[in-house]
């Protein structure tokens, strides 16, 4: 294995012998349907689907194609696409029935539901993309945060109006003591993982992140670009990865692109999960300590599980050295190719990608499709890793 990376083939994403988890929840359809909802916010809009030619030609591979969601609500970070839409199902079941969402942010609807307050536990973007929704309804929100959390993402989050709980303790303490506390004061809580008896709600949020693969499809198929053999997509708790694989079996089932599992090597719950092989889900065994803040999660959702177990391709393992590697390519791109600002959690695919691709026989005839989940979401550690050169690799770049 290589020194920054250790990686895993899951067998049975291609067995259909057995009976699989559904992936309709997250489905092509669903995806259309949300995107119509979001379509009534002023502040929609398809984020920039960028295509890396000069580096596909320098790495050998057929297309590289990067979804920019630092674009998405001005907010710099896909996260808001799950939380919008859950708070907007919340509300539509308290309203008992269906509803626009511009409905929700107009005054005689708040008059009609009361004074609210919704809580979520985040490592910086969910709980931004939550606290912002709850701005723009008149409500208040409550966000808890780790200990090791950046003071630019906590700031961010106390701009909106909302109160910042910072634990002593990481992102999975930090969703229990938010539940927790929810469930004691009665708050709307907002969280993108799920726990027993609390399934709705990361539910929505995974169909709310497909909205983004339905974009990037929308635009390739525009430009006549062929379609994506790989995927490689991150993991922190799994929604997002996981609602991403759903969306490409619900769409080309057993043709689907090759899914690349990414986590870091301090948070790797998927992987390992994998790596035991019993079917359950486990806890990370890591210290969960990364620059990949937004990934530094360490108990799978369940929901996600499901669907990375029967249909996730392959899983890797990897160092902080790669993703700090992919936002200075991103950063510092060949020329002709565009510029993109992308974060620590939102980078990792490229890196990966640059390094792994002969291991998994990924060359010329294969097009590659990455999520830059997030800007400089952390400006001043974006610029110790761009300008400063934190975590150099000492390895040759082709």
């Amino acid at each position: 294995m290589n020194k920054y990376y250790s990686y895993l083939k899951n067998e049975r994403a291609r067995d259909y012998s057995e009976k699989k988890a559904s992936t309709d929840f997250v489905s092509h359809v669903i995806a259309k349907k949300v995107r119509s909802i979001y379509s009534g916010m002023p502040e929609y809009d398809r984020t920039p689907l960028v295509s890396l030619d000069k580096l596909s030609q320098k790495i050998g591979v057929g297309k590289i194609w990067v979804k920019d969601e630092s674009y998405r609500f001005g907010l710099n970070s896909f996260k808001s696409l799950g939380g919008i839409y859950a708070i907007y199902r919340t509300l539509e079941e308290m309203a008992g029935r269906n509803i626009s969402i511009s409905e929700i942010f107009s005054t005689s609807f708040k008059e009609k539901v009361g004074d609210l307050t919704f809580s979520a536990a985040t490592d910086g973007n969910h709980g931004l993309g939550v606290a912002w929704a709850a701005m723009k309804l008149g409500q208040k929100a409550v966000i808890y945060l780790p200990k090791e959390t950046v003071p630019q993402r906590i700031e961010a989050i106390k701009k909106t109006g909302a109160k910042a709980v910072v634990i002593d303790g990481n992102y999975d303490d930090a969703v229990e003591k938010m539940a927790r506390d929810g469930e004691k004061e009665g708050w709307q809580v907002i969280s993108d993982t799920a726990w027993e008896g609390y399934q709705n709600i990361p539910t929505w949020i995974m169909q709310g992140y497909t909205v983004l693969f339905d974009e990037a499809m929308e635009k390739i198929k525009e430009n006549d670009e062929g379609l994506p053999t790989h995927i490689i997509l991150q993991a922190g708790v799994g929604s997002f990865s996981a609602s991403g694989v759903g969306y490409f079996n619900s769409l080309y089932g057993k043709n689907r692109p090759i899914s690349i599992i990414v986590e870091p090597e301090a948070a790797s719950c998927f992987y390992e999960s994998i790596e035991i092989n019993d079917g359950k889900p486990h806890r990370a065994k890591g210290d969960l300590r990364t620059i990949m803040a937004g990934l530094s999660c360490g108990v799978p959702n369940p929901i996600a599980w499901d669907i990375h177990w029967d249909y996730s391709d392959i899983f890797v393992s990897c160092k902080d050295e790669l993703s700090a590697l992919s936002m200075r390519v991103l950063g510092n791109p060949l020329k002709g190719d565009k510029k993109i600002i992308s974060g620590e959690s939102g980078a990792i695919g490229l890196g990966v990608l640059m390094t792994i691709k002969d291991d998994l026989e990924i060359g010329k005839d294969s097009n590659v499709l990455l999520i830059s989940t997030e800007g400089d979401t952390d400006p001043k550690g974006y610029l110790d890793v761009v300008w400063g050169g934190k975590l150099p690799l000492d390895i040759p770049i082709q």
